[in-house]
């Protein structure tokens, strides 16, 4: 992990050149001189709170969106890394590939389901929505008494703010896609 002035310095300049500040202009917003914001920038400071604080509300940003290391522009998911959940004796197996993160509003699985799997889900909180693509296979959605069938190459959206199952209502495995958007 980088140290902690080092983020600070590429946030800042990152920062500044997204809203095409100069530096004059953090200056007068922040109260922290220009040789200073420099020095900042650069990494050959290591600010005090009081001058972060100073920065972040000069910029009104939050004080974390200066100091944490930005998430990475790509991220390779390896299967080996993500552990399965296995549900109905192992007839089901969930892999949660991107979980929910803070500043995101989504999590996204991939699921296999052997042929008879079946797994019930309680409600979301309210707004919540999945979309499920079916890439293998045959998947019924139970929503509100209603049952509605995906087949392979179809997607399904709806609002999981209310018990739901799925079965894998086909004669083999199926393979399906999920996104769960939660809402604000």
């Amino acid at each position: 992990m980088k140290p902690i002035h080092l983020i600070l310095a590429h946030n800042l300049k990152s920062l500044r050149e997204q809203r095409k500040l100069s530096l004059d202009k953090v200056a007068e917003l922040t109260g922290i001189s220009k040789t200073m914001l420099g020095q900042i920038e650069r990494g050959e400071s290591s600010p005090s709170i009081t001058t972060v604080w100073k920065i972040a509300n000069g910029l009104k940003l939050s004080f974390t969106s200066l100091i944490h290391e930005p998430y990475s522009n790509t991220v390779v998911v390896p299967r080996d890394d993500v552990q399965a959940l296995i549900e109905d004796n192992g007839r089901i197996r969930i892999y949660p590939h991107f979980p929910f993160e803070d500043g995101r509003r989504f999590e996204m699985y991939s699921l296999e389901m052997d042929k008879g799997g079946y797994l019930t889900a309680e409600s979301h909180i309210e707004g919540t929505e999945e979309f499920i693509t079916v890439f293998q296979g045959e998947l019924t959605v139970r929503i509100d008494n209603e049952e509605y069938t995906v087949g392979h190459g179809e997607a399904i959206r709806f609002t999981a703010d209310k018990p739901h199952a799925y079965h894998n209502s086909g004669d083999s495995m199926n393979r399906l896609s999920m996104v769960i958007h939660y809402p604000k």
